[in-house]
């Protein structure tokens, strides 16, 4: 699951050719790698992906700001 996110943070909010290094612990909101508008797709793709609803009260930048706090909310859901 770990790997999916990061991926999908990779993938979806790098520019070609950033060379910030991006890992499990990164913070992708108050770094600046994703602003809020593109956190409402990283919450999109996450309930797509899952197959959940994450409530907007849990959808903080906190809960948001690296791959190791979103796995730590999924698995609030039940997610593994």
């Amino acid at each position: 699951m770990k790997d999916v996110i990061l991926e999908y943070v990779r993938n979806e909010y790098l520019e070609d050719g950033d060379d910030r290094e991006v890992n499990f612990d990164t913070a992708i909101i108050s770094g600046g790698i994703v602003d809020s508008f593109s956190m409402v797709s990283l919450k999109v793709f996450l309930e797509t992906k899952y197959n959940i609803q994450i409530p907007d009260a849990k959808a903080t930048p906190e809960a948001f700001d690296s791959v190791n706090n979103i796995v730590a909310l999924l698995k609030e859901f039940g997610i593994e």
